[in-house]
């Protein structure tokens, strides 16, 4: 009878692992997209630390994005409630087309292991389901890949005899397994088991990724006091993530108040603040004057800086972080810095993915880093910038990207 998983045995199950006792970051070497909105087929391929994507509006920048939510709310709960949550099969379908949707991701091993992931979500009667999924491992450049799950609808094998990976002279063997919906992925399925370390590892890897939805309103009120180690995707619990780091890693506090005294004139310090109904807020104190301001008083701009500072200086770098425009509300003058802390954090084992549209943020990145979208005929596809001997010419020759942009040579990409 084969195994089905839907509530956890707890002698099986695998502890639940975090992105904070995780050392081996697994970067996205590739991301291939199949009728999933205006993407009804494109490849990012070979992709660096840090991507940066410029389109003109409507092009796919959000879409983009949304992806990695997808995969996100689809691990989380199941690929119905990600797909509902986008309006429905329909609605997420490119236009014109039956589906599957389709999601591929390469991510290179420390170990030199090249890991690709794909799934097919498709239209059963109205219902999301995972048509196929596929988790797999390539040997060396021309091995035979293992393919560690294969699942369809809800039923599929996995490897059982995964500790004898790679070596000489072993074939894989192979178990049939069972979910309780279709529309689970086995990813979830599997990866709460200790038998199955590396459909778990990799689960762990989605589950910490950071799509940011920051908005100044919600980083501005108090908040009930209370341990916060991460700054969550709103932003909403700056203060908090302030106060943890001032007392649990004084050196990254004191870093970003350095660097807010260097971007920011005025500010001296910045604290997270108890209120005497138990309730925090930050304040910033400036030079100029005898008392501090709350957050409320101060400009967007020192909230946005303060909250992306706290983020990008978090002591455990999430595996994947994406930011959608980081340049609103700041001064252009501060972007080169802000390119340059992405960056750093990128080295840190954090992969960035970065929207803008901004010339001024694009001046500070590097051709190689830089992807740009362009419509056609209703679709999606994607150019790099490096593999324009144009713009390569160009940017030998002194030109910066950012003004290359605006002059309309980045094309169909206009700002």
């Amino acid at each position: 009878m084969q195994p089905t998983y839907g509530s956890l045995c707890a002698e099986h199950a695998w502890p639940r692992k975090s992105r904070y006792n995780q050392t081996e970051p697994m970067p996205i070497e590739s991301l291939e997209l199949e009728n999933y909105r205006q993407f009804r087929s494109a490849r990012f391929a070979d992709l660096p630390s840090m991507a940066v994507v410029v389109g003109a509006n409507g092009s796919g920048k959000s879409t983009l994005f949304d992806v990695f939510s997808f995969l996100q709310d689809a691990l989380v709960q199941n690929v119905s409630h990600a797909v509902s949550r986008r309006g429905g099969f329909k609605e997420l379908v490119s236009r014109g087309e039956d589906g599957p949707i389709g999601i591929s991701v390469k991510f290179r091993e420390s170990s030199g292991r090249l890991v690709t992931y794909e799934l097919k979500v498709g239209n059963d009667g109205g219902k999301p389901v995972v048509e196929r999924e596929v988790l797999k491992f390539r040997r060396g450049q021309t091995g035979k890949p293992w393919q560690f799950i294969d699942f369809s609808r809800g039923r599929g094998t996995a490897i059982t005899n995964e500790a004898a990976y790679g070596q000489a002279g072993v074939s894989e063997e192979r178990k049939e397994h069972v979910l309780d919906d279709p529309s689970v992925l086995a990813i979830k399925g599997l990866g709460q088991f200790r038998d199955f370390r590396v459909v778990a590892e990799f689960r762990s890897i989605i589950e910490n990724w950071h799509v940011s939805d920051f908005h100044i309103r919600d980083a501005r009120p108090s908040v009930d006091a209370g341990f916060a180690e991460h700054l969550s995707t709103h932003g909403d619990n700056v203060a908090q993530v302030a106060q943890y780091l001032y007392e649990h890693h004084r050196v990254q506090f004191d870093l970003i108040l350095k660097k807010m005294k260097q971007r920011v004139p005025g500010i001296e310090q910045v604290e997270a603040k108890e209120t005497e109904d138990g309730r925090l807020v930050l304040r910033f104190q400036d030079g100029s004057f005898k008392d501090p301001f709350i957050a409320r008083y101060v400009s967007d701009g020192t909230i946005k800086m303060f909250a992306y500072l706290v983020l990008l200086h978090d002591p455990k770098p999430h595996p994947l972080l994406a930011i959608e425009e980081p340049e609103n509300q700041l001064y252009p003058e501060l972007l080169t810095e802000l390119v340059e802390e992405f960056r750093d954090y990128a080295r840190r084992g954090g992969q960035v993915f970065v929207s803008t549209h901004s010339p001024e943020f694009l001046n500070s990145t590097r051709l190689e880093e830089i992807y740009w979208l362009v419509k056609q005929g209703g679709f999606t596809t994607i150019r790099r910038a490096s593999e324009s001997p144009l713009l390569v010419n160009l940017a030998r020759e002194g030109d910066l990207p950012g003004a290359l942009w605006r002059q309309g040579l980045f094309e169909g990409a206009a700002p």
